[in-house]
Formats: structure tokens, C-alpha cells, sequence
């Protein structure tokens, strides 16, 4: 059976509220001598009591916790970027929750319903779908909330992205300095505007440098069963395209499939422009020759954690001012071979 501060107290003979002032390190505050207080600690290390600390949270107004949501904990990058959270928050004093959405806009919502009704003072969350209702609902009660890697431009909240566009536009930019001509772009998700921004980076590089964008060589991949669906987009681009001479991955996810599509139909890599939005190892042993854009992972987690904690705080303080939303973009870099 659970120990409770009674029972220590019926063991000392002590009130309730002198094992809770010693316990809560508030022994010094209230005048409990330093011999009380070691019987205290003694007795309580004896009888193995931990504290409840959802009972605390409730009495405090706060939990010292945060929830985290990703849309798949397989992903290499979303699982580095839990990381860094996780240890950015417990540097603070808090504890993380985290859950998968598995890109289920109904597993989101249910996480996020969760979360709150665990008493968690905040969320940072990469959203999954275009339905945003229970993001709205958490602008509109002001509850503490970072969204990262995506976002919606019409919803006024905190968010950490990339420079999308920008780092697109590099990547294919140096694809036709390195003589690419028909470049394809390999993307998914077109319903969210990270996505698109990459697509309008690709676009910009081939207009500047006065080639047309083709609508043959766009390829966008149903998120759904994409492991898949790539070998139809790439089937199809090969076909419609056949001199097509690069290609530009808007998400390491893709690429990697699209390496193994290469493999399987005997098409060796070496005789196209590539490049990608992030990476993981494998790249360059698959493809040596790879431009890449590296998310700068550590940076992503130590903002969203910051900006968190600080809307925590004022959230806290329960201003009535409105409060100011934080938006980071961050650079990638650029990596050539």
C-alpha cells in the first residue's frame, strides 16, 4: 500500500502540514528546526514515499510537463528531435509525454484531448492534416502551444520551421549548375504549406536559370501506403520523361524509397543529379554524389522548447495582455559533394 504524509506523521508524531512544509523544501520557511526535518527525510526514505504528483500539479496549477507530438517515432528525425526535447526540458525541471499521431489527424486530436486532460502546461506538436480545429481551439483558450516542422500561416501561434523555400531553391539551383536540365521533384502532403514552400524553391531555381517548370516532371506521392505509390509516380516520370536527368526529393522518406525503386529496376544513380531535404547515413553510401539540406535538429528542439516554457510562464502569470507568438525559421546547410 501506498505510503501517505499521514502515515509519516502518525510514525513521528508530527502534523500533516510539517511532513508537507519539509517535504516541499519549505522547512526552513515555516521555522521547522533542521533536526525535524532530518527525522523527516529519515522517515521518509524508510517508508518509500513518493510523492503524488498529479495531487501536486492540481493543488499548484501546474505539472511541470509538456507533451510532445510527432506524426511517426520510426522517422530518424522526428526521433532526434524528441531527443533534444526531451533533454532541454528536463534541464528546466520538466518531464516530457510524448506521443505518435501516426499522421492520423483523429489520433492527433485524441492526443492532444489527452494531453490536457493529464494536466501537461504545454504542447509542441508537428501537425499531421489540414483539419486544425483542435489547434484552433488551443490558440483560442491560450493554452501554451508550439507547432514545429509544419505549420498554418492563418493560425497566430508560436512555430519553429526551416527556410523551406530557400534551401530548395539551393539544392536545385546547384543541380543545374551541375548540368541537370530536366530536373523531377518528388513530394508529398501538398496540403501543407512547408511543403509547398519547398515545391516554390524548386520552382524559383529553374525560372531564374530560364527553364520551364513541367508539369511532367512533377511527382507527388499519396503520404498513404507512399512506399508504394513511389514506384507508380516514378514509373510514371520515367515514361512521360525519358531524358529526365534529376531529381529533387522534397523529404528524406522519399528519397530512400525512390533509391530502393532505383535498385530494383537496375537504374544506376550515378547517372542523375540528386538532392534532398535532410538525410539520414545510408545516403551517402546509396548516393555519394547527393546534395543535401540538413535540418538543423538540435537548433529545432531548443527553440520549441524555449519558446514553450516562455509561453508557460506568461501563460502562468494569467496576463491579460494578448500574447505575443514567436516564429523562428532556421537555416539548413547546404551540403555538396
Amino acid at each position: 500500500m501506498r505510503t501517505s504524509l499521514k502515515d509519516i506523521a502518525e510514525k513521528l508524531k508530527l502534523s500533516k502540514a510539517t511532513i508537507s512544509w519539509t517535504l516541499s523544501g519549505k522547512g526552513d520557511e515555516k521555522g521547522i528546526s533542521l533536526v525535524t526535518q532530518e527525522k523527516v527525510f529519515q522517515c521518509a526514505k524508510e517508508l518509500n514515499y513518493q510523492p503524488n504528483l498529479l495531487a501536486r500539479s492540481l493543488h499548484r496549477g501546474y505539472s511541470k510537463t509538456i507533451g510532445l507530438i510527432i506524426p511517426d517515432i520510426t522517422d530518424s528525425f522526428y526521433s532526434k528531435i524528441a531527443c533534444v526535447i526531451e533533454k532541454e526540458a528536463d534541464e528546466q525541471g520538466y518531464s516530457v509525454m510524448i506521443g505518435n499521431s501516426e499522421s492520423k489527424i483523429e489520433k492527433e486530436n485524441k492526443l492532444i484531448r489527452l494531453f490536457k486532460a493529464k494536466q501537461v502546461d504545454g504542447i509542441i506538436l508537428a501537425p499531421t492534416k489540414v483539419s486544425k480545429s483542435e489547434i484552433e481551439t488551443l490558440v483560442d483558450e491560450s493554452f501554451p502551444l508550439v507547432l514545429f516542422d509544419r505549420y498554418f500561416p492563418q493560425i497566430d501561434t508560436n512555430y519553429v520551421i526551416i527556410d523551406n523555400e530557400e534551401s530548395s531553391y539551393q539544392l536545385v539551383r546547384k543541380m543545374i549548375l551541375d548540368g541537370a536540365r530536366k530536373i523531377a521533384i518528388i513530394t508529398t502532403n501538398s496540403y501543407l504549406r512547408t511543403m509547398n514552400m519547398r515545391r516554390e524553391g524548386y520552382a524559383r531555381a529553374l525560372m531564374e536559370m530560364d527553364f520551364p517548370v513541367e508539369s511532367e516532371l512533377y511527382g507527388e506521392v499519396p503520404f498513404v501506403d507512399y512506399e508504394h505509390n513511389i514506384d507508380k509516380t516514378l514509373d510514371r516520370i520515367f515514361h512521360d520523361v525519358p531524358d529526365v536527368d534529376g531529381f529533387f526529393f522534397s523529404t528524406h522518406i522519399l528519397a530512400i524509397e525512390a533509391f530502393r525503386y532505383f535498385y530494383d529496376k537496375g537504374i544506376n544513380l550515378k547517372k542523375y543529379e540528386l538532392a534532398c531535404i535532410h538525410s539520414i547515413p545510408s545516403f551517402r553510401a546509396l548516393a555519394p554524389k547527393i546534395n543535401i539540406a540538413f535540418m538543423p535538429i538540435d537548433e529545432i528542439g531548443e527553440n520549441a522548447v524555449r519558446i514553450l516554457l516562455k509561453s508557460i510562464e506568461s501563460h502562468q502569470e494569467q496576463s491579460k495582455e494578448k500574447k505575443k507568438v514567436e516564429t523562428v525559421v532556421l537555416h539548413c546547410k547546404i551540403s555538396t559533394p
